[in-house]
């Protein structure tokens, strides 16, 4: 069972970027799909979930900029991320559950929004 994030970088702000999580080696359209981040110095947090049901759940900080959606079919989850600030700079993490409990985490790519 392996995740596999892309897609971070540096961005001005305002600018955009979309994160990809490739998921292999477990039943991908069964699981629970999360967004966190983690900003230097600071503990990891939640940015945004969507079930299995495709239903979409954001933290208040990132209401109406970043997107989350899936496509079960190449195994990936996304992060549509937009209007984004500098305290928006941390490593993104996506992480898998399984309803019996199961959870994978991926190794985190970095977004840094810096002029």
């Amino acid at each position: 069972v392996q995740l596999v994030e892309s897609g971070g970088g540096l961005v001005q702000p305002g600018g955009s970027l979309r994160l990809s999580c490739v998921a292999s080696g477990i039943m991908f359209s069964v699981a629970t799909m999360d967004w966190y981040r983690q900003a230097p110095g600071k503990e990891r947090e939640l940015v945004a979930t969507i079930t299995r049901g495709f239903s979409t759940n954001y933290a208040d900080f990132v209401k109406g900029r970043f997107t989350i959606s899936r496509d079960n079919a190449k195994n990936t989850a996304y992060l549509q991320m937009n209007s984004l600030k500098p305290e928006d700079t941390a490593v993104y993490y996506c992480r898998l559950t399984l309803l019996g409990g199961l959870r994978v985490w991926g190794q985190g790519t970095l977004v840094t929004v810096s002029s």
